[in-house]
């Protein structure tokens, strides 16, 4: 969130100096300091409101609703929300900035695909994101990178369809239209980077302590295989919120080529299965 706050007042100087107005680069930190206080307190409902997930009672899902709550009781965790989004694709991803918020989404497909072992399996998973307090810094990037993105858009727009610059000089324009268009190019990268802020690290020690709670690590194992060997995206799938769930939403052409598997925010599901197996001997 610092990191998200330097880069927005650098973007902000680049607006107040081409325009030459300081007043724009008091307005962009503001704003900042206003949407890094928001996401803290907002970035799960706007995640869920994304996903159109929809609150489930133990009445409509007493599996699923039971499978958490002895999970929870085992470790001390609170019950967190629990919700399903209408998708065939198996998925879940949890979400909340700390346990006494939190809430844990699964898919319709998840539910129809695992067996109870590995639904407990996944949960469990996904209770130590919250229990590890991942899920604070990977929902509030979902807002964060949001808004850096527009905002080095809204400045490029600007930059090539005129207005601003003052009597600084053509030479001084180009420079700053090369800026802009250095910080377009640039934007998504910085929205990756801190993407994998959450690490390839996180989900091993995600995948390591939910093994811990169940005390069966072949649940997640066995589920990670299902789910990794469904290859249709979700329908509601977006490269800002991929990295919440538990595998890639954006289907199987998502985890092909080289490039993209350097910038994967999840560890292959082959080295996964691997580690669970291995702890247990």
């Amino acid at each position: 969130m610092a990191g998200f706050l330097i880069f927005v007042i650098f973007l902000g100087w680049g607006f107040s100096w081409y325009y030459d107005s300081q007043l724009i680069l008091y307005v962009v930190v503001v704003i900042a300091l206003v949407m890094n206080v928001f996401s803290y307190w907002n970035s799960d409902k706007i995640v869920l409101r994304t996903t159109g997930a929809r609150p489930i009672t133990r009445e409509s899902h007493r599996e699923l609703w039971n499978i958490t709550e002895n999970l929870c009781i085992s470790t001390g965790l609170p019950m967190p929300k629990l919700y399903v989004m209408p998708e065939t694709a198996p998925n879940a991803f949890a979400t909340g900035r700390d346990p006494d918020h939190a809430a844990v989404v699964v898919t319709d497909g998840l539910l129809q695909m695992l067996e109870r072992s590995e639904l407990e399996g996944v949960i469990a998973h996904e209770l130590a994101h919250v229990q590890n307090r991942d899920t604070l810094l990977m929902t509030v990037v979902v807002v964060l990178v949001g808004f850096i993105t527009l905002l080095s858009d809204f400045f490029l727009r600007s930059l090539i369809f005129g207005g601003g610059g003052g009597d600084r000089g053509g030479q001084l324009k180009l420079i700053m239209m090369l800026v802009g268009i250095v910080l377009a190019i640039l934007s998504p990268i910085v929205a990756m980077v801190i993407k994998m802020a959450v690490s390839r690290k996180r989900e091993f020690l995600a995948d390591a302590s939910g093994a811990l709670m169940t005390r069966y690590p072949e649940g997640l194992a066995n589920a990670l295989q299902k789910i990794s060997g469904y290859s249709q995206p979700m329908k509601n799938a977006n490269k800002a919120t991929a990295h919440l769930f538990i595998s890639n939403p954006l289907g199987a052409k998502a985890r092909q080529g080289f490039m993209k598997k350097m910038f994967m925010t999840h560890p292959p599901v082959e080295e996964r299965i691997k580690a669970l197996l291995n702890k247990e001997a």
